[in-house]
């Protein structure tokens, strides 16, 4: 029902859900947490297998180990840079002087190994929130953050 039958454009939290998804057809899903190194077999298996496979980098660390780990066939790592825009938990933060530099690290480095897909910004720090407005407000902030990140 969420993607309309397409099967496509499914984000998930854990590879056991990415795998799941997968054997049910998906064949373009986002793994919508910072890839940990000794997730990184496990990643590329299923870059190798979908027609997308998409992950999130939120450090230098993180694109140095996709750049070391080229996937074959001609496949590109295919990158959101993960933003932290007051949830806490991962990403850089978009006023971090570091961010910028990485965001431009990921989009002109070696396209042919990682590409840049966009930014991605989880409102998690909402989850604490007692009504509506306060929700609002932090989805306020964060596309505030995120669209100024992207402007600049």
């Amino acid at each position: 029902l969420a993607t309309g039958g397409s099967r496509r454009g499914i984000v998930v939290s854990t590879l056991a859900e990415a795998r799941f998804f997968a054997a049910g057809g998906f064949d373009d899903i986002l793994y919508a947490f910072p890839v940990p190194r000794w997730r990184l077999a496990e990643c590329s298996a299923l870059a190798q297998r979908l027609q997308e496979f998409q992950v999130l980098l939120d450090s230098p660390q993180g694109l140095e180990m996709l750049l070391q780990n080229p996937l074959p066939g001609g496949k590109r790592w295919l990158v959101w840079l993960k933003l932290d825009c007051g949830n806490g938990r991962a990403g850089i933060r978009p006023a971090d002087p570091g961010a910028l530099a990485l965001a431009r690290a990921i989009a002109q480095g070696s396209p042919e190994l990682v590409t840049l897909v966009g930014v991605y910004a989880h409102c998690g720090n909402t989850y604490g929130c007692r009504d509506i407005p306060a929700i609002q407000a932090i989805a306020r902030d964060t596309t505030a953050a995120v669209l100024e990140f992207v402007t600049a």
